[in-house]
């Protein structure tokens, strides 16, 4: 306990809640600060871009070493994800050059809330219609990881109201491995994340839980409790169903600290642990054994939330595959009234 205590006091600084980025990039000024190879292009941005994947091949957005884990953390890295990630959501309303002032250039959805914590970002960002309906946005970060509060492991939070419904995002990164009681390792830090999350009262509520609709994403890194030459007979056999009753995380959702929460149907491959810029599997003869595994999800929980989309991304930008999820949801305006958004 007391290299927790000591270690969390003088990590208190990095692991604040004040890497907030709003409305972003608000001015020109942030805007001339990014690589000239990111000002020079208007084109549209996906991640799977070539100029993105020199300079960004990991899963984390930063690579998890020591220094970036101890080191106080640059608002620089959060600018230039942001500015990618503006570019490829506006590019539809993007004009051909830059020969006009930025102010004049207008986004179609803009940055309500963005925050870091060394390889873990978390950043929301609404239709510009929408903008003025949300508020009181705010954010929290939890360390997990070495001795029990580094930010190697742990999460991003970002809460606000949309009309009157409050929300939730989690972006976590849990303990990781395949050997015996690392579950009970992930479980664990899924309880720390739940119980030492708080956000400053304005009014509503105070912990993850206590919102209307919470959304947690991110590398919780379950695996499946099986023999890996067994595993990998499955996966090559394509039959999710067979993997998934003995996938980690399922079973927290039936009978665990999950219980109450919810996860779309399965029907991609595991998402980890893929050869460098493959679609190949880490080999069992491989310096590093990792078994396949479906490590990266996204759950949910809360009344009148609907997924309509839960699927794996092919991108090769890192050892995982990406997922992603779209959700459908009603809102209780000021009148009492329900709004599908």
């Amino acid at each position: 306990m007391w290299p927790r205590l000591v270690a969390s006091k003088i990590l208190s600084k990095t692991l604040a809640t004040s890497n907030v980025v709003a409305d972003f990039p608000g001015c020109p000024e942030s805007f001339l600060h990014l690589p000239t190879s990111d000002r020079q292009s208007v084109a549209p941005v996906t991640l799977s871009d070539n100029h993105i994947t020199q300079n960004y091949k990991f899963q984390e957005v930063v690579p998890l070493r020591a220094s970036n884990v101890l080191g106080l953390e640059k608002s620089s890295v959060s600018t230039k994800w942001n500015y990618l990630i503006r570019k490829a959501l506006n590019k539809k309303s993007r004009r051909n050059d830059l020969s006009s002032k930025i102010s004049d250039l207008q986004d179609e959805f803009q940055c309500l809330v963005s925050k870091r914590m060394v390889g873990l970002l978390i950043s929301v960002w609404v239709r510009s219609d929408l903008h003025p309906f949300f508020r009181n946005s705010q954010v929290s970060s939890i360390g997990c990881g070495i001795m029990g509060c580094l930010g190697n492991k742990g999460s991003v939070a970002v809460r606000f109201w949309l009309h009157e419904t409050s929300f939730c995002f989690v972006c976590s990164h849990l303990a990781s491995g395949g050997g015996a009681g690392d579950e009970q390792k992930r479980n664990t830090d899924a309880t720390e994340i739940f119980s030492r999350t708080s956000f400053p009262i304005i009014k509503g509520p105070k912990k993850i839980l206590d919102h209307d609709r919470v959304i947690l994403l991110g590398d919780l890194n379950y695996r499946i409790s099986l023999p890996e030459k067994e595993t990998r007979s499955l996966v090559n056999k394509k039959d999710w169903n067979t993997l998934i009753e003995y996938d980690q995380l399922r079973m927290e959702l039936m009978d665990g600290i999950f219980g109450a929460w919810h996860e779309g149907k399965i029907d991609f491959a595991p998402t980890y642990k893929y050869l460098p810029n493959s679609d190949e599997y880490f080999g069992k003869n491989h310096e590093t054994k990792r078994a396949p595994a479906w490590c990266d999800r996204i759950i949910w929980t809360g009344v009148e939330l609907k997924q309509i989309l839960y699927t794996s991304n092919d991108s090769k930008l890192s050892d995982h595959r990406p997922v992603k999820a779209i959700f459908s949801t009603q809102v209780k305006t000021s009148r009492s009234e329900y709004q599908q958004v």
